[in-house]
């Protein structure tokens, strides 16, 4: 199959259908209306010769072979981006789409210096396009691998081969519980680290077994996709758990959250930026880091490509 422009502006369609999955979501994004995009899915599933999704009252579904054309397409519209990327690097300029993937509730840590390297960046590569991406980190590992993200920034604990890890700053994790938790109005004096194990905890979807949390709390028994979703949970009063200390501080100084036992309850997680190794990196990513190591440029961490 020979690849026409036609093509190209069809496939980009599908990325967008599933990113916001289902039709009625990516009107927005596609300015046509919900029938136009039908139309263009039905046409793009003709000129492939496959059904590429299930749509009806039951909702919008990918395929087993329209999750296959999505990955190729994701890996396709990253590759014709890097290409306008390298070529404009060997006019000397910098160009096209920059994709960034960050982890939830970073935005309060004074030590999150990304705004400040966008910014440098943005001034000296005014044509840049920035992507900011929501995920996990496992998840931001596997698309920096692949592409779909230039860079992304987080905690790995658990390295990939293949990657590039440069060391930023460390995030203090402490324990918390609400009013209306058996632990609030109990102090810390009268509690010791066996009782406190024994509550019901809630942690993150993406924690594996080894850590902290996980090691701490046999008994964690309500799981959250992210930071936010774990902090209702706290608030809820039903469950104690890990969080990062800036996103805790407005929730302490309100009244709303109590640390417990924080000398012995308390983890610290290096953030990283990771890239592909220098051999591989775009110039867009080897940019962004650029920035990232002049804004850190007191840290005395070095990079370690795994």
């Amino acid at each position: 199959m020979q690849l026409a422009g036609t093509d190209l502006r069809l496939l980009r369609v599908f990325d967008a259908v599933v990113r916001h999955r289902g039709f009625a979501a990516a009107q927005a994004e596609l300015n046509v209306s919900q029938s136009t995009i039908s139309t263009q899915i039905t046409a793009l599933e003709e000129r492939l010769g496959v059904t590429l999704c299930r749509r009806g009252r039951a909702g919008f579904r990918l395929t087993q072979k329209g999750e296959i054309v999505h990955a190729a397409v994701v890996k396709l519209i990253a590759a014709t981006e890097e290409f306008v990327t390298e070529t404009a690097a060997l006019r000397g300029t910098l160009s096209g789409t920059l994709r960034i993937g960050l982890v939830d509730h970073v935005v309060t840590d004074p030590n999150f210096r990304l705004p400040e390297a966008i910014a440098a960046l943005e001034r000296r590569a005014r044509s840049v396009r920035f992507e900011l991406a929501q995920g996990s980190p496992q998840e931001f590992q596997t698309r920096v691998l692949d592409g779909s993200l230039h860079l992304a920034i987080g905690s790995f604990p658990h390295k990939v081969a293949g990657l590039n890890y440069r060391k930023l700053y460390d995030e203090e994790n402490f324990l918390y519980c609400a009013p209306g938790h058996p632990l609030w109005s109990v102090p810390d004096a009268a509690l010791t680290p066996e009782f406190v194990s024994s509550m019901r905890a809630v942690g993150r979807s993406y924690w594996r077994d080894d850590h902290w949390n996980n090691r701490d709390f046999p008994q964690t028994t309500a799981m959250a996709q992210g930071l936010e979703q774990q902090l209702v949970m706290i608030l809820s009063g039903a469950f104690i758990g890990y969080m990062p200390d800036h996103s805790a501080r407005r929730w302490v100084e309100a009244g709303r959250l109590r640390a417990i036992l924080p000398q012995r309850f308390l983890y610290r997680c290096p953030f990283e930026a990771i890239t592909r190794p220098d051999a591989e990196a775009s110039p867009l990513a080897q940019a962004m880091r650029s920035e990232l190591e002049a804004v850190y440029a007191g840290d005395a961490e070095k990079s370690v490509t795994v």
